[in-house]
């Protein structure tokens, strides 16, 4: 019997065996001898166990890890070759330092030893530069690159598992930087002579109050200040349509006539949809309702238990297509532009593509923002995307049902634990000092949880088989394509972005046979999309890439194309316009009764509520 994820998106091998038929009749039949239910009672106790540890692991599978751990061992214990440079690296490297710290200890200038990683902030402060912290500064990064060294460029290890034990030496080297021991940091040590130890004290009130509401179930102090539909999400409007997965919202126009063809976006699941509607100055869905557009938005239900068996081909039927329906009643006669973003990007992808299968040619554009169709390359979330690992989230999901949101938040904090974590924990709880609460912070504290049978067809299908690229990916039945897509495509990756990394956003140039419009902003996945005009420091690339055009590497895009400063939403809003029908008309009405798309709550909506 095919499962859950082979019935939505096809079975994961072309050449797939299927086992004879064992009639029962000729086995024993006695109650205790009924292989079919010790083995499912067996695989359920196993699953039981697995999602246990899952809990205590935070999904983390041991067997990964373990898995990784000893290709690596193994690989360079048979490589003495690279034992001998390791070891010469490490007494060069030591013989250096030793040099480094004799001379700056005389206050001489001196080469350093190691240089940061790009994206290494810890040791900016200028009392870094002094002795004896500038000798620690420099061992870590010394001590940093030796780990590189010495678990990468090992012949004969599997690409995965190099990548994984890098980054398993990375958390441990970052969780024990000279940065992270008060004593050790003179940013810390100045600070609290300056103060007598006052940044201490409220370091200590700040891990107390922390404490306190985490107890207590509460977000991080201050996101009461930006209350959905009170301080975020207060564009005006009015949710059209609501089935079981999603509301849809549309927006009321502020200008005497619009643009002939609507604007509908589709905000990935795994976050509320308001951080494309947070304060009136950020928000890109006001930006788009000022410059003439109709727009409509998807707000996705917060999954629980109960819909552990909604499948990502119900988000692409309820979710997209229903939506595009209700658009298509509201706005009828006229093609839509439709944009996705993350998540939301890619399951667009598959319903345009689906779409173009069938013939349905409603889309007149389609925008990705952040959102990747190949996962060949999907930057460092891959590396926690192996069978062993897949299955023990798996396990997870199916014991409680929906991946929870702490076990995402987990993930992505690992991916910048610099960042994240321990940078923050020194700068709250050692410093004192604690980041002023802004909206898009109090929308990333406000996440959403993942049923288990989409996010298991979504690891499988896409991120651990790629079939989307692949041509394996099916749709009730028949595989899509992505070459099948005619609408012209505006695409947006982020310069800073972990989660979906621009160049791998920009593959979706290599399986289209469309017009590509590619956009490369500074800032990172939430920010470089949240990119208002007169945001400070902002800037973009733009490139359009004609369907016959010769493919161009990254890389080389990077290159070549246009820098501007300032915001991509304006040069997005002028494409939209480029590639509609160029007419003005009357704002459409809100709803269609008639329809029976009745104007229900004011927006937000209800689903944003939904904890």
């Amino acid at each position: 019997m095919a499962t859950k994820v082979e019935e939505a998106i096809g079975p994961a091998n072309d050449n797939v065996t299927v086992a004879p038929t064992i009639d029962p009749r000729i086995h024993d039949t006695r109650p205790e001898a009924k292989p079919e239910l010790d083995g499912a009672r067996m695989d359920s106790l196993d699953r039981m166990v697995r999602a246990m540890q899952a809990r205590v692991t935070q999904g983390v599978s041991p067997t990964s890890i373990a898995a990784a751990m000893t290709d690596w061992m193994v690989h360079l214990m048979r490589s003495p070759g690279k034992q001998i440079a390791l070891s010469q690296e490490a007494a060069r490297k030591a013989a250096q330092l030793w040099l480094y710290a004799m001379q700056t200890a005389a206050g001489q200038d001196a080469e350093k030893v190691a240089a940061p990683q790009d994206d290494d902030h810890r040791f900016d402060d200028a009392a870094w530069s002094a002795f004896p912290f500038n000798v620690m500064e420099q061992n870590f990064h010394a001590v940093e690159a030796w780990w590189h060294s010495a678990t990468t460029g090992i012949r004969g290890m599997a690409p995965a598992h190099e990548k994984q034990v890098w980054f398993l030496a990375r958390q441990v080297l970052d969780m024990m930087a000279p940065a992270n021991v008060p004593w050790l940091n003179p940013t810390i040590l100045n600070r609290t002579a300056e103060e007598g130890g006052q940044n201490l004290l409220r370091g200590f009130q700040n891990w107390m109050r922390d404490l306190e509401r985490q107890v207590a179930g509460k977000g991080p102090l201050g996101v009461e200040g930006f209350k959905v539909g009170e301080d975020v999400a207060v564009t005006p409007g009015r949710v059209v349509y609501r089935n079981d997965l999603i509301e849809l919202i549309q927006y009321a126009p502020t200008s005497e006539a619009v643009e002939a063809e609507s604007v509908l976006i589709v905000p990935a699941w795994i976050m509320k949809y308001y951080i494309l509607d947070l304060s009136p100055h950020n928000s890109l869905v006001k930006h788009l309702v000022d410059q003439g557009h109709t727009v409509f938005i998807i707000s996705w239900k917060n999954p629980s238990a109960a819909d552990r068996d909604t499948g990502i081909d119900d988000y692409r039927r309820d979710g997209v297509m229903a939506a595009l329906d209700a658009v298509s009643k509201v706005v009828p006669d006229q093609k839509i532009h439709a944009a996705g973003y993350c998540l939301g990007g890619t399951i667009l992808s598959i319903a345009a593509a689906t779409m173009a299968r069938d013939g349905d040619d409603r889309l007149a554009s389609l925008t990705l923002l952040a959102a990747q169709t190949d996962f060949s390359d999907a930057g460092e979330l891959m590396l926690f995307i192996d069978e062993a690992q897949v299955t023990f989230l798996e396990d997870m999901m199916w014991d409680q049902g929906f991946l929870d949101t702490t076990q995402m938040a987990g993930a992505f904090h690992a991916l910048r634990s610099n960042d994240l974590v321990w940078s923050r924990i020194t700068k709250t709880y050692v410093l004192g000092d604690r980041d002023v609460m802004t909206d898009l912070m109090a929308w990333n504290a406000d996440p959403t949880r993942m049923p288990y049978l989409m996010h298991s067809q979504y690891l499988r299908g896409l991120f651990l088989e790629n079939r989307l690229t692949a041509g394996r990916y099916a749709v009730e039945g028949r595989v899509i394509h992505l070459g099948d897509i005619k609408a012209p495509i505006f695409a947006v990756g982020t310069l800073k972005d972990h989660i979906a990394p621009w160049q791998s956003v920009y593959k979706v140039r290599l399986f289209t046979d469309t017009e590509v419009t590619f956009v490369l902003t500074s800032g990172g996945h939430n920010a470089g999309i949240v990119s208002e005009p007169g945001h400070p420091r902002r800037h973009y690339q733009i490139m359009l890439m004609g369907k016959d055009d010769a493919y161009i590497d990254p890389d080389t895009w990077s290159t070549l194309a246009e820098r501007k400063d300032g915001s991509w939403w304006e040069a997005w809003q002028a494409w939209l316009v480029d590639h509609g029908a160029g007419t003005k008309v009357e704002p459409p009405a809100m709803g269609r009764q008639r329809e029976g798309l009745l104007p229900l709550e004011d927006a937000p909506g209800t689903y944003v509520f939904q904890r």
